[in-house]
């Protein structure tokens, strides 16, 4: 039997934890999968039926930076949903096998032209029934002239009394800013 690869739902807007049903086969065997409580005290996991492969849903990571330059907070304007039209620090999902930091590097550069070198992690953000986890590191301008680029409508650089806290596109947005703004 050929693998078949899982994929949710098109579209779909809900919860990891209600959106992990929708995964209906194996990506070892191809057999189907059912929900099971495999442990007392943790949520119920998909096993497939054929194999017993368990499949476990952990959260994604993504990684930021928060840089200044011009005497303000670097921001981007997102070019794509979630949060189309609002700000944000740069950042972006980690590849597997990459350093968060060399992600946060790689998806500054990406989305604002500014290449930066990260100095140090400012938080680790995740919310009750989201995939993502965020880390958020600070960072340092090296080079470059900030730029929109890849998913990004506007490159804004913030003086910390002015931030646009009412268009901020996440709450880790606004969590990672009240933090790095502490330090």
């Amino acid at each position: 039997m050929m693998p078949v690869a899982l994929r949710p739902v098109a579209g779909d807007q809900s919860s990891v934890a209600e959106r992990d049903g929708r995964f209906r086969f194996c990506p070892r065997c191809g057999g189907g999968l059912e929900r099971r409580l495999l442990k007392r005290g943790e949520p119920e996991r998909l096993v497939c039926r054929e194999c017993g492969f368990v499949f476990y849903l952990g959260p994604k990571l993504v990684a930021g930076a928060i840089f200044e330059l011009g005497g303000g907070i670097v921001l981007v304007r997102r070019g794509i949903e979630p949060g189309y039209g609002r700000w944000t620090f740069p950042g972006g999902f980690v590849e597997r096998g990459e350093r968060a930091e060399a992600a946060a590097e790689r998806e500054t550069l990406e989305e604002t032209g500014v290449r930066v070198e990260v100095s140090g992690i400012l938080g680790l953000y995740t919310y009750e029934g989201q995939a993502p986890a965020i880390a958020v590191f600070s960072a340092r301008a090296i080079s470059g002239e900030p730029v929109p680029l890849d998913e990004t409508l506007e490159v804004g650089s913030f003086p910390r009394e002015r931030l646009p806290w009412g268009s901020l596109a996440f709450p880790s947005t606004a969590d990672a800013l009240r933090d790095y703004l502490r330090r």
